[in-house]
């Protein structure tokens, strides 16, 4: 049950940073390696609010979301918007991104070093479980993480469906420049998706710690999990994100638990290993992943024009 359980707000996690990463491509065409990064810059955030006023990283994710949203905006106006206006290519964005993260990395190591300093304790590595508690007999991270997930579907639901900014934004997500003659304001989507997706980044790595231990270089770890749930479930589509990021989390938890049974606790070490095998065999079954196979592709399509 236990192992079911973090396999569950692991998966909770990823689909979060999974739709970030997607809306970001979506809008700007550019795939973010400074995705983990990101999220581990909302684990600090937790991490410092908790150890300098005692507040609870439960309590920390309005905090992280705002942050981390400024963290997003930062990178595209300061690094992303000079190079687009430039017309550079899309592989320069993208290796642009992967400065960006080691920036970030070398950052938070920096950071922890400072704010270990500041409060005398280790803040290299860190874990939250042991500020856990049990909610209704469950681990409160299992209830938090879900009602989160909850909670931003159903924001984006209303926001993408049911209000006029959400109809300019899926606009300059499937065409940007005939979103830009009909008259909406591409450049305010785009820097609209950078937030959601630092926040929504952020949030998750302000909840990551209640699942593993935590260094600066854990967002590096974590990306190759998040590019697979998204090209899973295809990068150019928000739902794809969302059933990607369960497929890639439940089957990295559950099968390396059950391989570390079978074979010993080393193959832990190579979980990423399940993720990219997943990846190559959904990509062998759909190349342009679940998105892409035609009976998915019908239901979304029918789910849009009915809203």
């Amino acid at each position: 049950m236990a192992v079911l359980e973090g396999a569950v707000v692991y998966s909770n996690l990823l689909v979060l940073l999974a739709i970030g990463l997607t809306i970001t491509y979506i809008t700007t065409g550019v795939p973010n390696f400074a995705q983990g990064s990101m999220a581990i810059f909302g684990s600090f955030v937790s991490l410092s609010l908790w150890l300098l006023f005692n507040i609870h990283p439960y309590y920390s994710l309005p905090v992280s979301f705002i942050l981390g949203g400024g963290l997003g905006i930062a990178i595209y106006i300061l690094v992303l918007k000079p190079m687009i206006k430039k017309e550079a290519m899309v592989v320069t964005l993208m290796i642009a991104t992967l400065a960006v993260d080691l920036i970030l990395l070398g950052v938070l190591g920096a950071y922890s070093d400072t704010l270990a300093e500041l409060t005398g304790k280790g803040t290299k590595k860190f874990i939250f479980t042991p500020l856990d508690f049990k909610l209704a007999g469950l681990d409160a991270i299992l209830v938090v993480s879900s009602a989160v997930i909850v909670f931003i579907l159903f924001a984006l639901f209303l926001l993408l469906y049911k209000t006029k900014f959400g109809i300019a934004l899926r606009a300059s997500m499937e065409n940007p420049a005939l979103a830009e003659i009909m008259g909406v304001n591409v450049e305010h989507t785009r820097l609209f998706s950078w937030f959601l997706s630092g926040s929504l980044a952020a949030v998750a790595g302000s909840l990551l710690p209640f699942r593993q231990e935590i260094v600066p270089a854990t967002g590096a770890i974590i990306i190759v999990s998040i590019f697979a749930a998204s090209i899973v479930g295809g990068l150019g589509s928000i739902y794809g994100a969302l059933a990607g990021g369960y497929i890639i989390g439940m089957s990295e938890s559950l099968i390396t638990f059950y391989l570390s049974k079978a074979v010993g606790p080393s193959v832990l070490l190579y979980s990423k290993v399940v993720s990219l095998l997943v990846l190559i065999i959904a990509l062998i079954v759909s190349p342009k992943g679940i998105a892409g196979l035609e009976i998915w592709r019908k239901r979304t399509w029918r789910r849009s024009t009915s809203s």
